[in-house]
């Protein structure tokens, strides 16, 4: 495996590894709504992804008007994720939110190469995939195994998670769709960001009350807002210029292991051995993606390339 593509995995791994730690942190503010948790993470880490990028964004204006259509949905996915995902947590746990969200994301995300670009997928990305999602609901029933539930919460909880997925996986394929067109890096996630981040404004200032209320709750806020989000998704868009968005929505199977383990070191929950079962699951997908060969990335990279000669030349 080369150097870049291990550089690309290691990248997605980090930022899995941040995003686990979300589910924790916010236990530490029960009195914010998911919805203004949500707003709060995206939204100004959103805007801090444009705002860094403002240089890249004025010399890919061009590129980035050709593909409105590409940042708009890329934009659109950015503000309703987040949202999705704090209020499936909200509303059927944490174990059950993140992994309904983190393992139909792949499935979707596949589903998005398969069909719009006709990229087929691999033996090993099927296998490492169904790997990392038997290894998401065992963790599930470990957390949630002998807690009693409400049912129509968690079943909304379990439709919002599957909008997570979708969106999620939308938002990483037009970030991706617009670096294999030409635009740089920092412009393409920036724009997809920034705009999501605008859009999740008005949610902000509508339910964010809560996140100013007490020093507990703004530092958390705060956090989720500048570690996870904005320096997750730098290292998320770093990763996408390496591997492609299938593969990146796959490693990031490896942050519902994450929260478990924090929730076993600082919350004191006990993980069973199902638990245990599932993080080993995960560990096992990861390590047969990671041995993946990857024609497709160098095809992606290759158009890339090209794309970015011809806008410059």
């Amino acid at each position: 495996m080369n150097r870049t593509r291990l550089a690309g995995i290691g990248a997605i791994l980090a930022t899995a590894a941040l995003w686990g730690t979300t589910g924790t942190a916010a236990t530490f503010a029960p009195d914010a709504g998911p919805l203004a948790i949500g707003a709060a993470a995206l939204g100004i880490g959103g805007l801090l992804q444009a705002v860094i990028a403002v240089p890249s964004l004025r010399r890919a204006a061009v590129l980035l008007r050709t593909h409105a259509r590409v940042v708009l949905l890329g934009a659109g996915a950015v503000a309703a994720y987040p949202l999705a995902f704090y209020s499936s947590m909200h509303l059927a746990g944490v174990a059950i939110g993140s992994v309904i969200s983190l393992a139909s994301a792949p499935l979707f995300s596949g589903l998005f190469e398969l069909v719009i670009d006709r990229r087929p997928l691999g033996a090993r990305w099927l296998a490492s995939a169904a790997l990392g999602i038997a290894g998401g609901v065992l963790l599930c029933f470990a957390e949630f195994h002998g807690t009693a539930t409400n049912g129509p919460a968690t079943a909304s909880g379990i439709a919002l998670g599957l909008v997570a997925g979708v969106t999620y996986a939308a938002y990483s394929w037009a970030a991706q769709r617009l670096m294999g067109a030409g635009v740089p890096r920092s412009a393409a996630m920036g724009s997809v960001f920034g705009g999501g981040g605008l859009l999740l404004m008005p949610v902000l200032l509508i339910t964010g009350a809560p996140l100013i209320a007490s020093p507990a709750a703004f530092a958390v806020a705060s956090y989720i807002a500048l570690v996870p989000m904005f320096v997750g998704y730098v290292l998320f868009g770093y990763g996408l210029t390496k591997v492609p968005a299938s593969t990146a929505t796959t490693l990031t199977l490896a942050e519902p292991a994450v929260a478990a383990v924090l929730a076993v070191v600082i919350v004191g929950e006990r993980l069973s051995a199902t638990g245990w079962i599932g993080m080993s699951l995960f560990a096992a997908a990861l390590l047969l993606l990671s041995t993946a060969s990857a024609p497709e990335v160098q095809n992606t990279s290759n158009r890339a390339d090209t794309a970015r000669r011809r806008a410059e030349g």
